[in-house]
């Protein structure tokens, strides 16, 4: 199976392996409490306004695919819990797999185009085609938003693909739940098409997105030494904001990292499946996608000024 699908067999007896389960679950829920809130406080200020920025735009669209993208990963591991030796390629895996191979493609899309926004509109080089992209980039979106939605989908229907021609092999073989990863066709699938796939599918997002970062933290870099050349110190406010801003950047892309990372090594499958090390590789993964919306709060100032409203509101009610 693609991404963090599990290849079943062996029930969880681990007792370390079951409170990251738990943990795994808690993560889930921290997640889609705070890209719910997200995802909502933009989409009130949508239908308010009849509008969003371009960016804003790009953000709501991320926080909802990983709102849901959490809502079938709390499904997924609660039927593995319910069902431990159930046959990893059957319809209802190979169901949660579909939505998880699509939500998880479009928040990596999502992500580096929001990337690509950010640094062209914040970073300050002065090479002309910066300065063209500036004026140009915000027309692009709903491309930009069309061309995640289209490669995520056609991903999709190639991981698929692959997943049914396995279970269909399965039942024409009469095969055994457990002895899976001792069929061929599941081998030569695995390794040579499913694999492959997952790399080109994760790589390409995560290569813009870290190219995007990098353009856009040495330009903060080199504003904040002029800063400092031009001002008595860190405790002025315009190097404190480039400060706080660095420091964001630095660790959502830290984040992005252990979870691409986290991504790849539990496709690999270096890790046994089901037990300790591999629910710790999975606890990362989802770590990462429950600490990026909190960051994201707190670093952004109109999204700040929403929940210091809800907590004042709160307080008043009686």
């Amino acid at each position: 199976m693609n991404g963090d699908h599990m290849v079943l067999g062996s029930s969880v007896t681990d007792q370390k392996a079951i409170i990251l389960v738990i943990i795994l679950l808690l993560l889930c829920l921290v997640a889609i409490a705070g890209n719910g809130f997200i995802t909502a406080a933009l989409g009130v200020e949508w239908v308010l306004r009849g509008t969003l920025l371009p960016c804003d735009k790009l953000l709501v669209s991320l926080r909802a695919s990983r709102f849901c993208l959490q809502w079938v990963v709390m499904g997924k591991t609660i039927y593995v819990l319910l069902y431990p030796t159930a046959f990893p390629y059957n319809p209802v895996l190979q169901f949660l797999a579909f939505q998880w191979d699509f939500l998880n493609a479009a928040t990596l899309w999502f992500s580096s185009w929001l990337s690509v926004f950010y640094c062209v509109k914040i970073a300050t080089f002065t090479h002309p085609v910066f300065l063209w992209l500036k004026h140009k980039l915000s027309e692009w979106v709903p491309w930009m938003f069309f061309s995640s939605v289209g490669l995520s989908s056609f991903t999709t229907i190639l991981f698929f693909i692959g997943n049914h021609s396995i279970y269909q092999n399965y039942l024409r073989n009469h095969l055994q739940p457990w002895n899976v990863t001792g069929n061929s066709i599941w081998s030569y699938c695995e390794k040579f098409y499913l694999f492959p796939l997952k790399m080109i599918t994760w790589t390409m997002p995560t290569a813009v997105f870290f190219i995007c970062m990098i353009l856009l933290i040495t330009s903060l870099g080199r504003h904040m030494e002029k800063a400092l050349l031009t001002t008595s110190g860190f405790r002025e406010p315009s190097v404190q904001a480039h400060v706080k801003a660095l420091l964001a950047l630095l660790s959502l892309a830290m984040l992005f990292i252990s979870y691409f990372l986290s991504l790849v090594l539990s496709a690999a499958g270096i890790f046994p499946r089901l037990d300790f090390k591999f629910w710790v590789g999975e606890s990362v993964i989802y770590l990462c996608a429950g600490v990026h919306p909190i960051i994201l709060l707190f670093s952004n100032r109109r999204l700040r000024a929403v929940l210091e409203r809800c907590r004042s509101s709160r307080c008043r009610t009686p």
